[in-house]
Protein backbone atom coordinates (compact mmCIF):
# COMPACT_ATOMS: atom_id res chain seq x y z
CA UNK A 1 0.00 0.00 0.00
CA UNK A 2 1.43 3.40 -0.98
CA UNK A 3 1.95 6.26 1.47
CA UNK A 4 -0.74 8.30 -0.30
CA UNK A 5 -3.33 5.54 0.04
CA UNK A 6 -2.49 5.21 3.74
CA UNK A 7 -3.08 8.92 4.24
CA UNK A 8 -6.40 8.98 2.39
CA UNK A 9 -7.91 5.79 3.83
CA UNK A 10 -9.13 7.33 7.15
CA UNK A 11 -10.69 10.24 5.27
CA UNK A 12 -12.42 7.87 2.85
CA UNK A 13 -13.77 5.83 5.77
CA UNK A 14 -15.25 8.95 7.34
CA UNK A 15 -16.76 10.16 4.07
CA UNK A 16 -18.15 6.82 2.89
CA UNK A 17 -18.76 4.82 6.06
CA UNK A 18 -18.92 7.34 8.90
CA UNK A 19 -16.20 5.37 10.68
CA UNK A 20 -12.73 6.04 12.04
CA UNK A 21 -10.04 4.25 14.05
CA UNK A 22 -8.17 5.91 16.92
CA UNK A 23 -5.18 4.79 18.97
CA UNK A 24 -4.26 6.00 22.44
CA UNK A 25 -3.66 4.77 25.99
CA UNK A 26 -2.47 1.49 24.53
CA UNK A 27 -5.86 0.83 22.92
CA UNK A 28 -7.27 0.84 19.40
CA UNK A 29 -10.86 2.06 19.30
CA UNK A 30 -13.25 1.97 16.38
CA UNK A 31 -16.00 4.54 15.86
CA UNK A 32 -19.14 3.99 13.82
CA UNK A 33 -21.82 6.64 13.37
CA UNK A 34 -25.53 5.99 12.76
CA UNK A 35 -26.84 9.19 11.23
CA UNK A 36 -29.83 10.48 9.29
CA UNK A 37 -32.24 7.78 8.19
CA UNK A 38 -31.39 4.09 8.37
CA UNK A 39 -31.68 2.79 4.84
CA UNK A 40 -33.10 -0.68 4.33
CA UNK A 41 -33.99 -2.68 1.24
CA UNK A 42 -35.01 0.37 -0.77
CA UNK A 43 -32.84 3.34 -1.76
CA UNK A 44 -33.65 6.75 -0.33
CA UNK A 45 -33.24 10.05 -2.17
CA UNK A 46 -29.83 11.54 -2.92
CA UNK A 47 -30.68 14.61 -0.84
CA UNK A 48 -31.17 12.58 2.37
CA UNK A 49 -28.53 11.71 4.93
CA UNK A 50 -28.61 7.93 5.31
CA UNK A 51 -26.89 5.07 7.09
CA UNK A 52 -26.69 2.01 4.86
CA UNK A 53 -26.97 -1.23 6.79
CA UNK A 54 -25.06 -3.10 4.11
CA UNK A 55 -22.08 -0.91 5.05
CA UNK A 56 -22.50 -1.26 8.80
CA UNK A 57 -22.91 -5.04 9.05
CA UNK A 58 -19.61 -6.00 7.34
CA UNK A 59 -17.82 -3.31 9.35
CA UNK A 60 -19.06 -4.88 12.58
CA UNK A 61 -17.84 -8.31 11.47
CA UNK A 62 -14.43 -6.83 10.65
CA UNK A 63 -14.20 -5.15 14.07
CA UNK A 64 -15.27 -8.32 15.88
CA UNK A 65 -12.63 -10.38 14.05
CA UNK A 66 -9.85 -7.81 14.24
CA UNK A 67 -7.00 -8.62 16.63
CA UNK A 68 -6.15 -4.91 16.79
CA UNK A 69 -9.64 -3.65 17.69
CA UNK A 70 -10.09 -3.30 21.45
CA UNK A 71 -13.53 -1.69 21.52
CA UNK A 72 -16.28 0.08 19.59
CA UNK A 73 -18.01 3.43 20.14
CA UNK A 74 -21.32 3.94 18.33
CA UNK A 75 -22.51 7.53 17.84
CA UNK A 76 -26.21 8.02 17.06
CA UNK A 77 -28.03 10.99 15.58
CA UNK A 78 -30.82 9.30 13.66
CA UNK A 79 -34.50 9.83 12.92
CA UNK A 80 -34.98 6.06 12.60
CA UNK A 81 -35.78 4.30 9.37
CA UNK A 82 -36.19 0.74 8.09
CA UNK A 83 -37.25 -1.55 10.94
CA UNK A 84 -35.57 -4.74 9.76
CA UNK A 85 -32.33 -2.95 8.89
CA UNK A 86 -32.28 -1.23 12.27
CA UNK A 87 -32.94 -4.47 14.12
CA UNK A 88 -30.24 -6.22 12.09
CA UNK A 89 -27.68 -3.62 13.20
CA UNK A 90 -28.91 -3.86 16.80
CA UNK A 91 -28.66 -7.66 16.83
CA UNK A 92 -25.15 -7.54 15.41
CA UNK A 93 -24.03 -5.05 18.07
CA UNK A 94 -25.60 -7.03 20.90
CA UNK A 95 -23.85 -10.18 19.72
CA UNK A 96 -20.33 -8.73 19.71
CA UNK A 97 -17.76 -9.92 22.21
CA UNK A 98 -15.73 -6.72 21.89
CA UNK A 99 -16.62 -3.98 24.42
CA UNK A 100 -19.23 -1.61 22.98
CA UNK A 101 -20.58 1.75 24.13
CA UNK A 102 -23.25 3.88 22.45
CA UNK A 103 -23.77 7.64 22.68
CA UNK A 104 -26.96 9.38 21.53
CA UNK A 105 -26.26 12.89 20.30
CA UNK A 106 -29.04 15.02 18.86
CA UNK A 107 -31.56 12.24 18.45
CA UNK A 108 -31.92 8.48 18.68
CA UNK A 109 -35.49 8.12 17.50
CA UNK A 110 -37.74 5.22 16.55
CA UNK A 111 -35.74 2.17 15.38
CA UNK A 112 -32.63 4.01 16.57
CA UNK A 113 -33.68 3.06 20.11
CA UNK A 114 -32.84 -0.67 19.76
CA UNK A 115 -29.45 0.29 18.32
CA UNK A 116 -28.76 2.63 21.24
CA UNK A 117 -29.58 0.00 23.87
CA UNK A 118 -27.83 -2.86 22.05
CA UNK A 119 -24.36 -1.87 23.25
CA UNK A 120 -22.86 -2.92 26.56
CA UNK A 121 -23.34 0.56 28.04
CA UNK A 122 -25.49 3.34 26.60
CA UNK A 123 -25.05 7.10 27.05
CA UNK A 124 -27.20 10.05 26.02
CA UNK A 125 -26.34 13.75 25.94
CA UNK A 126 -28.59 15.93 28.15
CA UNK A 127 -29.88 17.86 25.12
CA UNK A 128 -30.52 14.76 23.00
CA UNK A 129 -34.01 13.31 22.52
CA UNK A 130 -35.54 9.93 21.76
CA UNK A 131 -39.02 9.49 20.26
CA UNK A 132 -40.80 6.31 21.30
CA UNK A 133 -43.70 5.43 19.00
CA UNK A 134 -45.42 2.40 17.43
CA UNK A 135 -44.30 0.81 14.15
CA UNK A 136 -45.31 2.67 11.03
CA UNK A 137 -45.86 1.25 7.58
CA UNK A 138 -45.96 2.67 4.07
CA UNK A 139 -47.68 1.47 0.92
CA UNK A 140 -50.86 -0.54 0.60
CA UNK A 141 -52.30 -2.10 3.75
CA UNK A 142 -54.93 -4.80 3.35
CA UNK A 143 -57.89 -4.35 5.67
CA UNK A 144 -57.69 -7.88 7.04
CA UNK A 145 -56.78 -9.13 10.54
CA UNK A 146 -53.59 -10.80 9.27
CA UNK A 147 -52.12 -7.47 8.17
CA UNK A 148 -52.62 -5.88 11.58
CA UNK A 149 -51.39 -9.00 13.34
CA UNK A 150 -48.20 -8.72 11.26
CA UNK A 151 -47.63 -5.17 12.52
CA UNK A 152 -48.36 -6.29 16.06
CA UNK A 153 -45.80 -9.09 15.85
CA UNK A 154 -43.19 -6.69 14.47
CA UNK A 155 -43.84 -4.33 17.37
CA UNK A 156 -43.48 -7.24 19.79
CA UNK A 157 -40.05 -8.05 18.30
CA UNK A 158 -38.90 -4.47 18.80
CA UNK A 159 -40.27 -4.23 22.34
CA UNK A 160 -38.74 -7.54 23.35
CA UNK A 161 -35.32 -6.42 22.15
CA UNK A 162 -35.50 -3.03 23.88
CA UNK A 163 -36.69 -4.51 27.19
CA UNK A 164 -34.08 -7.26 27.00
CA UNK A 165 -31.20 -4.82 26.51
CA UNK A 166 -32.20 -1.96 28.83
CA UNK A 167 -33.71 -1.43 32.27
CA UNK A 168 -37.14 -0.30 31.11
CA UNK A 169 -40.16 -2.53 31.75
CA UNK A 170 -42.49 -3.64 28.99
CA UNK A 171 -45.38 -1.88 30.73
CA UNK A 172 -43.49 1.42 30.86
CA UNK A 173 -42.36 1.10 27.25
CA UNK A 174 -45.92 0.50 26.06
CA UNK A 175 -47.24 3.45 28.05
CA UNK A 176 -44.68 5.74 26.41
CA UNK A 177 -45.37 4.29 22.98
CA UNK A 178 -49.15 4.61 23.17
CA UNK A 179 -49.23 8.05 24.80
CA UNK A 180 -51.86 10.22 23.09
CA UNK A 181 -51.38 13.37 25.14
CA UNK A 182 -47.98 14.63 23.94
CA UNK A 183 -47.68 14.61 20.13
CA UNK A 184 -50.27 16.72 18.36
CA UNK A 185 -50.72 14.52 15.28
CA UNK A 186 -49.15 11.28 16.44
CA UNK A 187 -48.97 8.66 19.18
CA UNK A 188 -45.88 8.36 21.34
CA UNK A 189 -43.51 10.21 23.66
CA UNK A 190 -40.43 12.38 23.20
CA UNK A 191 -37.86 11.84 25.95
CA UNK A 192 -34.94 14.15 26.68
CA UNK A 193 -31.66 12.78 27.99
CA UNK A 194 -32.57 12.83 31.67
CA UNK A 195 -35.99 11.30 31.04
CA UNK A 196 -34.48 8.51 28.91
CA UNK A 197 -32.19 7.59 31.82
CA UNK A 198 -34.88 8.03 34.47
CA UNK A 199 -37.23 5.53 32.80
CA UNK A 200 -34.46 2.97 32.34
CA UNK A 201 -34.19 3.21 28.57
CA UNK A 202 -30.59 4.52 28.56
CA UNK A 203 -27.93 3.76 31.16
CA UNK A 204 -26.18 7.09 31.72
CA UNK A 205 -26.14 10.81 30.98
CA UNK A 206 -22.88 11.95 29.41
CA UNK A 207 -20.90 13.23 26.48
CA UNK A 208 -18.03 12.04 24.33
CA UNK A 209 -15.38 12.00 27.07
CA UNK A 210 -17.71 10.07 29.38
CA UNK A 211 -18.46 7.46 26.73
CA UNK A 212 -14.78 7.07 25.83
CA UNK A 213 -13.76 6.80 29.49
CA UNK A 214 -16.39 4.11 30.06
CA UNK A 215 -15.27 2.17 26.99
CA UNK A 216 -11.62 2.30 28.06
CA UNK A 217 -12.54 1.20 31.59
CA UNK A 218 -14.42 -1.81 30.20
CA UNK A 219 -11.44 -2.72 28.02
CA UNK A 220 -9.06 -2.46 30.99
CA UNK A 221 -11.37 -4.60 33.12
CA UNK A 222 -11.52 -7.21 30.35
CA UNK A 223 -7.73 -7.25 30.23
CA UNK A 224 -7.55 -7.56 33.99
CA UNK A 225 -5.82 -4.22 34.40
CA UNK A 226 -6.22 -1.90 37.37
CA UNK A 227 -6.96 1.80 37.27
Amino acid sequence: MSENSKNTEPKENINEMGSVVTSGDGMTLHLISIIGQIEGHGLLGDNQKTTKYEHILPSLVAIEESEQADGLLVLLNTVGGDVEAGLAIAEMLSGMSKPTVSLVLGGGHSIGIPIAVSCGVSFIAPSATMTVHPVRTTGTVLGVPQAFRGLEKMQERINKFIVGHSHITNEKLNSLMLNTRELATDVGTVLDGYEAVSCGLIDKIGGLSDALSELKAIIKAKRGENG
